[in-house]
């Protein structure tokens, strides 16, 4: 059975968990996801922007699949590159945004059960709240 991780993690923990194999293709990475709440793949069309948010019940790990993303993360706000990792402690907002002319995607795992509801924003460019 797979090793558990609380709800709560910090960056450390999870990133002790990421399992990397070498092989004469290339590699991979196993991310731990035996307490994960999600695991999607989230598409921003060009010009568009998520809320600014954050979460109550779950801190949250991207990887950057395109180039044409600012995010946002507490004050610090940055073009990452493609496949740069990034850890969202809950309760710190965070936001996505999409500069480029093409969609661009990042994979997200939620790290500790947690729902679509648990979302506080504090900034929503389509009136939600």
């Amino acid at each position: 059975m797979g090793k558990k991780f609380p709800f709560n993690m910090d960056i450390d923990s999870f990133k002790r968990g990421i399992f990397e194999d070498i092989r004469p293709w290339g590699k991979f990475r196993s991310f731990p996801h035996q307490n994960a709440g999600s695991i999607k793949i989230i598409t921003v069309k060009p010009g568009s922007t998520l809320s600014l948010q954050y979460h109550l019940h779950r801190s949250e790990f991207w990887i950057v699949l395109d180039e044409g993303l600012e995010v946002t993360v507490g004050d610090k706000v940055w073009i990452p590159k493609k496949n740069e990792e990034i850890f969202i402690p809950r309760k710190i907002p965070h936001r996505l945004r999409s500069i480029g002319q093409e969609e661009a995607r990042i994979m997200e795992i939620w790290i500790g059960q947690s729902s679509e509801s648990d979302i506080i924003r504090l900034k929503d460019d389509y009136g939600r709240t």
